[in-house]
């Protein structure tokens, strides 16, 4: 026999009900969180989160961002870059651009359907974009076999080359290769443990020769020409390799250069490679190797290596694990920089200013992007405080978590950027972040909310919250009218909030020219028995172990 839904009139607190968007707001979401132990190296992927998300019956959600800030040049202490060299379009030529310019696909006014779709090569490229190497005309390609390149990968005045030059070093690299064909097919059929023939030992002594003919040192005029040629050019050009090494590793290492530029032009005419793709697909954080999401705009040196080394105390980011391991052995960072505002067991959050501990929150924000959609925030981070969650081991304070927060909110957001790391996620501590928000708000005396848009993530998470505070007031009230405006006071819910969630829930009606609240008492049951359920493991805030004053100006 189904429970009776018990009506309770809406007092006249109800600020807020016509400001909600019913249409936006009705999508149900649980939470993206739950209990679950991790192993001691983990590969973490969005499709494995998905997967056990798909268990549940989850709705769809809509893909919602994180605020929009347009960032600054450059972070602190590491090499500044705009683009990626991987990508084919330049800053001033945009892949809509070349489409509007083309006379055989700009047709605005004819109906284009029955034509086929053009595939993308070389041929189409959008000639109005340039190379991004100063003085150069995006003629030549460091392969020798295309007319034109769009990225210092493949351009030769970055290599200090000539296109002319490179189309000679190509020939000389194809009959060698067609040399070397000839010569495998004629051996194939030859014993496997043959003695060397009397042309491979004279190869063999004569690069031994030449890599013993290299020279020791460089002249002092050869130095000042380096120096010179460095300190005109700068990170513009490649540095002078001549004569460093032998003539023969010198070729060897620019036939790998032509080899990894080939490869990339193949991969940007297929159309693999555009602008604004993530080039880094995984990172080695702490005892975790995690796959990553989205692109981050890491400097361009970084952001080309397919995978990054990240240090989980100081977020610092490194080219391999040879200087991830030399710098661990000096690192003396254990925890955030910042004050210990929250201690409770192992969980601890650290109120890190973004004015005073720059180059820490830049690096976070950095992090923060590879498993975020539209965050745009990178480096402005000045007028943000960042309030970041770890758990503490024998090791130190690993990072959980974080939120950021403007320090001088005109709308009176609490939260601007929010994000659990992948190895801790569905484990409860999303929400324990919200909480937290909600908390300081509470100790500020004031009425929060997020930021729109919200992540997809984001979303999820915050749905499930304001459910569960909901739900609990609701088995807590014992009196006969509801208002809206009394439940935003002692939970710090925003009332917009509060009127969407309770319309997604179902239990906001109007009859009779009222709003009513309807008190679905199976509802409430479901969570009183999941709370029983999860008992005292369940990840909570607890308001006694906060130790923070709201911060006085800026």
């Amino acid at each position: 026999m189904p429970r009776r839904r018990q009506s309770v009139h809406l007092g006249s607190g109800s600020d807020g009900t016509e400001d909600s968007d019913s249409s936006a707001e009705r999508e149900q979401t649980n939470s993206s969180e739950s209990d679950g132990n991790m192993p001691k190296r983990t590969r973490l992927t969005r499709a494995s989160l998905r997967l056990s998300q798909s268990s549940q019956d989850t709705p769809d959600v809509k893909r919602i961002g994180d605020h929009d800030e347009s960032p600054p040049l450059t972070p602190t202490g590491n090499a500044p870059s705009s683009e990626s060299e991987l990508d084919i379009s330049s800053p001033n030529a945009s892949h809509d651009e070349s489409v509007a310019k083309d006379p055989a696909l700009r047709d605005s006014d004819k109906d284009l359907s029955h034509r086929p779709k053009r595939r993308r090569c070389h041929e189409t490229y959008n000639f109005n974009m340039k190379c991004p190497t100063p003085g150069c005309n995006s003629l030549g390609h460091l392969t020798g076999k295309h007319e034109r390149h769009f990225a210092v990968s493949g351009c030769p005045l970055y290599h200090n080359l000539s296109a002319d030059e490179c189309k000679v070093k190509a020939t000389t690299r194809e009959k060698h290769e067609e040399e070397s064909k000839v010569q495998e097919e004629s051996n194939r059929h030859a014993t496997r443990h043959q003695a060397p023939t009397s042309k491979q030992t004279r190869y063999k002594e004569q690069v031994t020769e030449m890599r013993k003919g290299r020279n020791s040192g460089l002249p002092k005029e050869q130095k000042e020409k380096y120096m010179e040629h460095r300190q005109s050019h700068g990170n513009t050009r490649e540095p002078l390799l001549e004569n460093i090494t032998s003539e023969y590793d010198l070729e060897l290492f620019r036939k790998a250069q032509a080899r990894a530029s080939e490869d990339l032009e193949k991969l940007r005419i297929q159309g693999q490679i555009t602008e604004g793709s993530n080039m880094i697909k995984t990172i080695m954080f702490g005892r975790y190797e995690l796959d990553t999401w989205y692109h981050s705009p890491y400097p361009e040196e970084y952001a080309r290596l397919g995978r990054l080394y990240v240090c989980e105390f100081c977020l610092k980011y490194m080219k391999s694990q040879t200087i991830l391991r030399r710098h661990m052995a000096k690192c003396v960072w254990k925890h955030p920089p910042g004050d210990e505002v929250y201690r409770k067991g192992a969980i601890s959050v650290f109120e890190v200013d973004g004015k005073k501990n720059k180059i820490y929150c830049q690096n976070l924000c950095l992090l923060a992007k590879l498993f975020l959609d539209h965050k745009t925030l990178y480096y402005d981070v000045e007028p943000f405080l960042f309030y970041v969650m770890t758990e503490a081991d024998n090791t130190g304070c690993h990072l959980v978590g974080y939120f950021s927060k403007e320090k001088n909110s005109f709308l009176n957001y609490n939260v601007s950027c929010i994000l659990t790391m992948p190895q801790y996620m569905r484990q409860g501590f999303g929400k324990m972040l919200i909480d937290f928000s909600y908390l300081l708000s509470k100790v500020e005396e004031k009425v929060g909310s997020p930021e729109r848009p919200l992540s997809d993530l984001g979303l999820i998470s915050y749905r499930s919250y304001w459910k569960e505070v909901l739900l609990r007031y609701m088995y807590n009230f014992q009196g006969k009218e509801i208002s809206i405006k009394e439940i935003s006071q002692e939970t710090a819910v925003n009332p917009v909030d509060i009127v969407s969630t309770l319309q997604s829930l179902q239990m906001l009606k109007y009859w009779k020219g009222k709003h009513l609240v309807l008190k679905r008492q199976d509802l409430i049951d479901e969570w009183k028995a999941k709370e029983t359920k999860r008992g005292s493991n369940n990840k909570t805030i607890d308001p006694s172990s906060l130790k923070w004053t709201p911060p006085k100006g800026t």
